[in-house]
């Protein structure tokens, strides 16, 4: 960017798609290419982003939790597509293509995501529903409250949700 005032961008991501979060993703890295500061909040199905498949408890869940657990996605490549999924034939066709194009993995651009420094937050009130411990998500994410998320999005020059 051309001039010296910081710029910042927020994406309250609330989508647990493949397509969806790989926009953001692709977003939240680009924008970092270009000096953009980027926080993402995660919501609700977005938490399905930022959970760490290595760090699953069952021990101090309850049965609906436990269940919730094991019929959500594990990884981030599981991911279903938003429209045209047909059962998961529409999301390998979609993969086909991007390996054809050399397009990375979805895991890759959070990945780099990581590793360019983009802010990632989950919400509090979200992994309290849906039954996310803090041990659960990935060591970069913080949780936060939705009041905390909005006091840093009213500064961004960008904000989407997704």
């Amino acid at each position: 960017m051309e001039n010296n005032t910081t710029k910042k961008m927020s994406i309250l991501m609330f989508s647990g798609e493949y397509d969806k979060a790989l926009a953001a993703l692709i977003l939240a890295n680009s924008a970092k290419e270009i000096n953009v500061d980027v926080t993402m909040f995660f919501a609700f199905w977005g938490l399905m982003l930022i959970r760490d498949p290595n760090s699953i408890p069952d021990g101090d869940k309850t049965t609906a939790e436990k269940m919730f657990a094991n019929m959500a996605p594990r990884y981030i490549e599981d991911l279903p597509l938003s429209k045209m999924n047909f059962a998961g034939i529409g999301k390998k066709m979609l993969l086909g293509m991007m390996d054809d194009s050399d397009t990375p993995k979805l895991s890759d651009f959070l990945n780099g995501a990581l590793k360019k420094g983009v802010n990632m937050k989950a919400c509090k009130l979200s992994c309290e529903v849906m039954g996310f411990k803090e041990e659960e998500l990935l060591k970069e994410v913080s949780i936060v409250t939705a009041e905390e998320y909005l006091v840093d999005a009213l500064d961004s020059n960008i904000q989407l949700f997704i």
